[in-house]
């Protein structure tokens, strides 16, 4: 039987535990969010909370774009 009391209509959290902060963009490399954000999740409003959600796939790629490999060595002038 599921308990109705404990059940919340709201947005999970972001957070995949994996916790560290990416030197430079001071965020999260695990859920993308700072550390301000990660504070204040508990008291953000839903809609904060959604806004937030669809802008951190955003970060995300703009952190985990690759700097060197194959690609890299043949866009080189030579």
């Amino acid at each position: 039987m599921k308990d109705e009391i404990w059940s919340r209509a709201e947005i999970e959290s972001p957070c995949v535990k994996i916790c560290v902060i990416h030197p430079e963009a001071k965020l999260c490399i695990g859920c993308w969010r700072s550390l301000q954000e990660i504070a204040e999740w508990s008291a953000l409003s839903p809609e904060a909370r959604h806004e937030l959600m669809h802008e951190l796939p955003l970060r995300a790629a703009k952190l985990q774009k690759r700097r060197g490999g194959r690609a890299a060595r043949q866009a080189r002038p030579e």
